[in-house]
């Protein structure tokens, strides 16, 4: 990508507004605590790694707003903030990672009784350092997960979760980058992902600014694409995994998972460190987000269902750890079972 989804400059957070693409690329400023929570809330910055990069700087964003006079009112700006933003979006558990270092962070520099202006300083290089982190991740996550892609694959992947939803070259879209940028021939198949059509929006703008033979696909096309063998691989990311590699994703992924099996076809999952939570048994503890109704009856504003029509509407699902191939991190690709992988990895 030629253009950033998250930017911090001189302590002011600018982020592209998701909301607006493809057809626009708008970026916009987030100057107050509000207008970030705002931003998450809405989905104008989506995707678990860049949610949790764009809370931190947040942190630091709402102590600037505050304009404290000491580091005792900086680190209860900094409680109120950790606490506010967290109730953002539940789903996405690098949203409550990123913040718990913050606030970590903090503790650490009040402690040390530090003066307000390297109170500040602090928060601000963890959440550089949380960006950075992130970044490394992606790349490395792409060196690894392009081993698995042969020349002349045919992928396909669902939601975003490339650059837009990370730091540039993303986690799902990192191993097919990667693997383009080694000589590969893939083909990426795009579910368009429904209701909010970010495979349609994001991944496919994504993928073509990139130079990657990229087709789109309406979500109930995949089973009909498998059975012509034009899919060899499936590549999707992650917003929470459990101790036991149940994956939390964006609606949509079980169903590409149960079918990825009944053709035969490897399914990972791709995604840093920071998106496995171990105080989750399984995914039946994951909680799920339940977005408006608006969402599926009015999509984009225009009304596609009678009104007055009862609506469900939950963001995520959960992918049974059995389902999946092996799930693709910085360090490499665990196997399972997932419950002796994923331990030994973040022990290690």
């Amino acid at each position: 990508m030629t253009a950033r989804p998250i930017l911090w400059e001189d302590r002011r957070l600018t982020i592209i507004d998701q909301t607006l693409l493809p057809g626009q690329l708008s970026y916009i400023h987030l100057d107050s605590l509000s207008a970030v929570w705002e931003a998450i809330k809405k989905l104008r910055v989506r995707g678990a790694p860049a949610i949790g990069i764009c809370a931190a700087f947040g942190v630091v964003v709402g102590i600037e707003e505050e304009d404290v006079p000491d580091t005792d009112a900086a680190m209860e700006a900094v409680r109120e903030g950790v606490e506010y933003l967290s109730t953002s979006r539940p789903t996405a558990v690098n949203l409550f990672w990123a913040l718990d270092r913050m606030r970590k962070a903090a503790q650490a520099a009040q402690a040390e009784a530090v003066a307000l202006d390297v109170f500040v300083l602090r928060l601000e290089a963890e959440a550089k350092a949380i960006h950075d982190e992130e970044l490394a991740s992606c790349l490395a996550i792409g060196a690894h997960g392009a081993a698995l892609i042969p020349d002349g694959c045919g992928i396909l992947t669902h939601c975003n979760a490339g650059g837009l939803a990370t730091i540039d070259y993303g986690t799902a879209l990192a191993p097919m980058l990667k693997a383009h940028e080694a000589g590969k021939r893939i083909r990426v198949y795009a579910d368009e992902t429904r209701p909010l059509l970010q495979g349609a929006r994001l991944t496919a703008w994504e993928l073509m600014q990139r130079g990657i033979d990229v087709t789109l696909i309406c979500d109930n096309m995949a089973a009909q694409v498998m059975r012509e063998e034009k899919i060899q691989l499936a590549i999707v990311g992650a917003d929470r995994i459990a101790a036991n590699g149940d994956t939390a994703n964006k609606i949509g992924t079980y169903g590409v998972a149960l079918l990825a099996k009944a053709h035969d076809i490897p399914f990972y999952v791709a995604a840093p460190s920071s998106t496995f939570d171990l105080s989750l048994p399984s995914g039946e503890a994951i909680p799920i987000e339940q977005r408006g109704p608006e969402e599926v009856t009015h999509g984009f504003g225009k009304a596609t269902a009678p009104e007055g029509v009862k609506v469900y509407n939950p963001a995520f699902d959960v992918t049974p750890a059995e389902l999946i191939a092996g799930i693709i991190t910085e360090r490499g690709v665990l196997r399972p079972p997932y419950s002796e992988s994923i331990l030994k990895h973040l022990s290690g």
